[in-house]
């Protein structure tokens, strides 16, 4: 029975490290994206036929806010399709955070803010919610560069899947964080009230850790990541 527990468990481990493993636990993260693509489509769909009215009658109808919504609404379909891409294609991970407090960490961080689009909506000015619209639009664009640099070492766990130090990650550590953060913003804003603003204090901390778990995670696979920590900021250039 022992040698057999011993078996299992190096099979178990050896399974581990395959790319079907990886993808399969993935799944449950891959078809969220995929229903929430599928959502953004519809949603997307409904825009478009409206715009296409306006433009046949009279295009003077479609002002800054209906355009700058829908432009957003297309960059979040995109970040999405990015994420659903990299998921599927993401390389193996040299390494992983042990422990179920850094999953708990990375979830709630991913995720949290979700509960904020739960709340009533907020009767806004066109010029606020030009703004928060602008807001989503800017950290969506932002993340989805992001996104794009990170390429095949996307993870949402903290793990060490390769090392990136170009584009938005020569400046800072987590530019898809802060594209996220900006583009949450945006979505409090039309959603405003003390539960909201909990939710994103709340997303916040939970994004502080989740940075910190994987930045240990990172240190300990590659050990030039210290001297890559030592000239970016983790956030925003000189201040944090």
């Amino acid at each position: 029975m022992s040698a057999l527990r011993v078996s299992v468990g190096q099979w178990l481990k050896a399974a581990k490290q395959t790319k079907l493993y990886d993808l399969l636990a993935a799944t449950p993260l891959i078809a969220w994206y995929v229903y929430c693509a599928a959502q953004q489509f519809n949603v997307l769909t409904q825009q478009l036929e409206l715009a296409w009215l306006m433009a046949k009658t009279d295009v003077t109808v479609m002002d800054a806010v209906f355009v700058t919504r829908l432009i957003s609404n297309l960059a979040i379909m995109g970040f999405v399709t990015v994420l659903i891409v990299f998921l599927v294609m993401r390389r193996q991970p040299k390494a992983r955070a042990s422990g179920i407090y850094g999953r708990f960490v990375a979830v709630s961080g991913s995720f949290l803010g979700l509960g904020i689009v739960q709340l009533p909506p907020q009767e806004l000015s066109s010029a606020i919610y030009l703004t928060s619209t602008l807001l989503v639009l800017g950290g969506t664009v932002f993340a989805t560069y992001a996104v794009l640099g990170l390429g095949r070492s996307l993870s949402i766990l903290p793990e060490a899947r390769g090392l990136v130090t170009r584009g938005p990650y020569a400046m800072i550590r987590h530019p898809l964080y802060l594209g996220e953060l900006v583009a949450l913003l945006g979505v409090t804003v039309q959603y405003f009230s003390e539960w909201a603003l909990l939710l994103l204090l709340l997303q916040c901390a939970f994004q502080v850790g989740r940075m910190r778990n994987e930045e240990r995670v990172l240190s300990g696979v590659f050990p030039e990541y210290r001297d890559y920590m030592a000239r970016t900021a983790r956030l925003v250039p000189h201040i944090y």
